[in-house]
């Protein structure tokens, strides 16, 4: 029997199947009709042909809002807890896709406080990380003059009266079933997600009339837009389309890439050699001898070098199905495709890092109401 999988916003375990989580959250899938009718905007991202993000709560609607000519703004975020891997960059690589695709104004939201109340972390650890994400955030190239960097702590004067008026409307029965907080939660995390509802409203504040949100992120993130969601025409809000995506997978075969299995995460700050050492150890679908993998051929489909290509690093579709045919051919060793990944991911740092030092002086125009790092 397969180990029974869980995902909150906090917590991802086993072997997850996104179409029985789809089916859980209550969300859309999305569907060829409505790739098709993105390509109408640009050419779609590989994620989307890819079904990495596979699933949405009002996608249309918010497409028939635009080409009435309404313009939406993006958000998404990160909480700060650690440093950024490939994990945390792959759905912000797709954010800059649609931002440049729709041409939009875009929030980003640091919630440091989530972190100081669901980990042992301090304010101050919590502050540092925010600044090491941004980093990270804004060498993916957003746009400066419209793209605003949210930090809980330092932006609270206007977050908190948003978040105050999405608490009155959530009972401690609807937090307690839909995140499962227990009496020993500390009252911070029962709150904490109208905090996290605050930037899907923000929008409609600054343009003075109501305005769409979009929020391109991890499917684990859905239960906290629930609850925004449900608040938001009570609020007198457009409920925010929700646009959700599989997790990047682990390097030891995991579906999820994490921070806590040091060896089988990519950081964006790796150098060479610890790229080199950590994607040798990664998990394939090879067989156990070359001789056998010459005869039977391998299995791309649990192979986490495969994956890495398929998520992030193989854009060209004719590519990755010629990689797939030779491993399961036995043409190609598990050894020169992780050769291969190693280049890949080496040359993405090298440009990466190299952007995150002349981010340094960018990330200071784009914070939010002149907060200054």
């Amino acid at each position: 029997m397969a180990e029974e999988f869980k995902v909150t916003p906090w917590e991802v375990t086993g072997d997850i199947d996104y179409n029985v989580l789809m089916k859980k959250f209550g969300t859309t899938p999305i569907d060829d009709a409505l790739i098709d009718r993105i390509s109408k905007y640009g050419t779609p991202h590989p994620m989307l042909r890819r079904g990495i993000f596979y699933t949405h709560r009002d996608l249309g609607a918010l497409l028939d809002d635009y080409d009435k000519g309404n313009q939406f703004y993006i958000y998404t975020g990160r909480g700060p807890s650690g440093n950024t891997h490939l994990g945390h960059i792959m759905p912000w690589i797709f954010n800059k896709w649609m931002q440049d695709t729709f041409k939009c104004k875009m929030l980003f939201q640091m919630t440091d406080d989530e972190k100081f109340l669901f980990k042992d972390l301090t304010l101050h650890d919590t502050r540092n990380m925010a600044y090491e994400n941004a980093l990270d955030f804004v060498a993916l190239g957003f746009d400066p003059d419209n793209t605003k960097i949210i930090v809980d702590t330092e932006n609270i004067k206007t977050l908190y009266p948003l978040a105050l008026r999405v608490a009155k409307k959530v009972t401690f029965s609807t937090a307690k079933a839909v995140f499962g907080f227990d009496g020993e939660s500390n009252i911070g995390r029962i709150f904490f997600t109208t905090l996290e509802s605050a930037p899907a409203f923000l929008p409609s504040e600054i343009e003075g009339k109501p305005t769409r949100v979009i929020v391109p992120c991890g499917i684990d993130q859905d239960p906290h837009f629930r609850v925004t969601r449900d608040v938001a025409p009570g609020m007198g809000y457009p409920k925010p389309t929700m646009l959700y995506c599989k997790m990047c997978p682990g390097l030891n075969g995991g579906d999820k890439m994490s921070s806590s299995e040091e060896n089988a995460t990519i950081y964006t700050t790796d150098t060479p050699k610890q790229v080199k050492k950590k994607v040798g150890r990664a998990f394939t679908g090879g067989c156990v001898s070359i001789e056998e993998q010459r005869e039977k051929g391998g299995n791309p489909e649990i192979c986490a070098v495969f994956k890495y290509n398929y998520y992030l690093f193989e854009h060209d579709d004719a590519k990755l199905n010629e990689m797939a045919d030779k491993c399961r051919r036995g043409e190609i060793l598990c050894g020169e495709c992780k050769v291969a990944l190693t280049q890949k991911i080496n040359v993405f740092l090298e440009a990466h890092q190299a952007k995150r030092e002349e981010a340094k002086e960018i990330v200071k125009q784009m914070t939010f109401e002149g907060f200054k790092w």
